[in-house]
C-alpha cells in the first residue's frame, strides 16, 4: 500500500500479526513451534520493545480488513523490501519479545509448527516464489502466490476455530496506539 494511503487509512481492530521465528518445543511430546500469530494489539504490550512495537502496530492495523492476518514479510514488502524498516522499528527484537511474551503466558497466541515450505512461503513477500528441490523427481518445484495464499487460508481456518471460543487476549497494561 502506498505510503500516503497507509498514513490516512483507518485503523482496523481484530487484525493479527503472523511471524516465523526460531523453532522451539513447548514441552515433552509437543510439536516444534516455528510460527506464531498474535493479536496486533500485543505489539502494544509494555514487555515488547517500544516505541517500535507501537510503530509496527500502526503499520499492521492501518487499512486492513477485519480479521486479516498480516505476515511480517508482507510488512517488509510494503516497507520497500525492508529498506524502510529502520524508520518503523526493530522487527527482530520486537518479534523476539513477542515470542518471550507468548511463552511466558503474557498474551494469547496461535502457535504453529508449519512445514519448511509453508514457513518459507510466509517469510517471503506476497509476490515471491520459493524453489525447493524434489529428490524423488530430481527437479526443482516452484511455489508461489497461489501456494502462499493457500497456506494463509489454512492458518486463517485454524485461527477462526481458535478465536471462535474466545478472542486472542493481547495481554494486560497495553500502551495506547499511535495517533
Amino acid at each position: 500500500m502506498p505510503q500516503a494511503q497507509l498514513n490516512h487509512a483507518a485503523r482496523t481492530a481484530d487484525v493479527y500479526l503472523l511471524f516465523a521465528h526460531e523453532s522451539y518445543c513447548p514441552g515433552p511430546y509437543a510439536q516444534e513451534i516455528n510460527t506464531t500469530v498474535v493479536a496486533a494489539d500485543s505489539l502494544l504490550h509494555p514487555r515488547v520493545r517500544q516505541p517500535d512495537g507501537a510503530r509496527i502496530h500502526d503499520r499492521v492495523t492501518r487499512g486492513r480488513q477485519h480479521a486479516e492476518i498480516v505476515p511480517l514479510a508482507t510488512l517488509t514488502h510494503e516497507l520497500g523490501g525492508g529498506a524502510d524498516w529502520p524508520k518503523v522499528g526493530d522487527w527482530e527484537n520486537v518479534t523476539a519479545d513477542l515470542v518471550q511474551l507468548v511463552r511466558a503466558g503474557g498474551c494469547d497466541a496461535l502457535s504453529l509448527g508449519l512445514s519448511e515450505i509453508a514457513c518459507a512461503l510466509l517469510c517471503t513477500g506476497p509476490h515471491s516464489h520459493v524453489r525447493a528441490y524434489d529428490a524423488e523427481a530430481g527437479d526443482f518445484v516452484v511455489y508461489g502466490v497461489t501456494e502462499r495464499a493457500t497456506v494463509l487460508a489454512e492458518v486463517g481456518m485454524f485461527l477462526t476455530e481458535f478465536v471462535a471460543e474466545q478472542a486472542l487476549w493481547p495481554g494486560d497494561g497495553l500502551l495506547a496506539p499511535l495517533t
